[in-house]
């Protein structure tokens, strides 16, 4: 069981933590509970840069609780994690606010977009983390922020991307600005794919969703 798994599209909120139980130390926030007949105890601590670190220890043997971390255990350790599991998922619920994306550039445009538009991201596929989002006119679409395998880009690991809706005439020069790619899964001459790792300056990125917008809106 991984706790960023958990926590991954969720952002801390700061003033709910002592609310809930969490004793401040310096920058650290900690909090602990006993659970599964008081046999077990976690603690859990999230830092002033919302990193999250956690441990159960076995009370019988006041050692850690190791297979709190394995996958497919057996009926008794699938016991244990999901009463943990039960204290992570009320701590995200209670102290944490839902993000639609986990890169923090991603979500900055999503704050961009409803500003300027008023859109907020549609996942229309079950279980995607693909964003879209369409002209409230004539409601095609003229971006869509996606969670894709960075192998599609020859990338590695999982990485978020924006397509964008470009001019033609702007194709050739684009694709040699560093992270930004022919359109992944789109028509690769009219979009381009754009990386969201913070490695293009995102005023830039602003504009071109201000461009991909203005051209889908001359369409009918």
């Amino acid at each position: 069981m991984d706790i960023n798994e958990i926590f991954k599209k969720y952002t801390v909120n700061y003033k709910k933590l002592e609310e809930f139980g969490f004793i401040k130390e310096n920058d650290n926030y900690t909090y602990s509970s006993v659970f599964f007949d008081n046999n077990f105890k976690c603690i859990i601590t999230i830092d002033k840069n919302g990193n999250i670190k956690d441990k159960v220890i076995d009370l019988d043997t006041n050692e850690l609780y190791l297979n709190i971390r394995i996958k497919n255990g057996n009926a008794f350790i699938n016991k244990v994690q999901e009463k943990y599991k039960e204290i992570l998922y009320k701590i995200r619920e209670n102290c944490f606010i839902e993000k639609y994306f986990v890169y923090d550039t991603s979500n900055k445009l999503c704050k961009f977009i409803y500003s300027k538009y008023k859109d907020k991201p549609e996942f229309l596929w079950k279980n995607s983390s693909h964003g879209v989002f369409r002209n409230k006119r004539n409601k095609k679409w003229y971006a869509i922020i996606m969670n894709i395998d960075g192998k599609y880009i020859n990338r590695e690991g999982n990485i978020e991307i924006i397509n964008v809706k470009i001019d033609d005439a702007k194709l050739s020069d684009l694709l040699k600005i560093k992270g930004i790619y022919k359109a992944y899964h789109m028509n690769k001459k009219k979009w381009i794919s754009i990386l969201l790792d913070e490695s293009i300056d995102i005023d830039m990125i602003y504009k071109l969703i201000t461009d991909s917008y203005d051209l889908i809106n001359k369409l009918k």
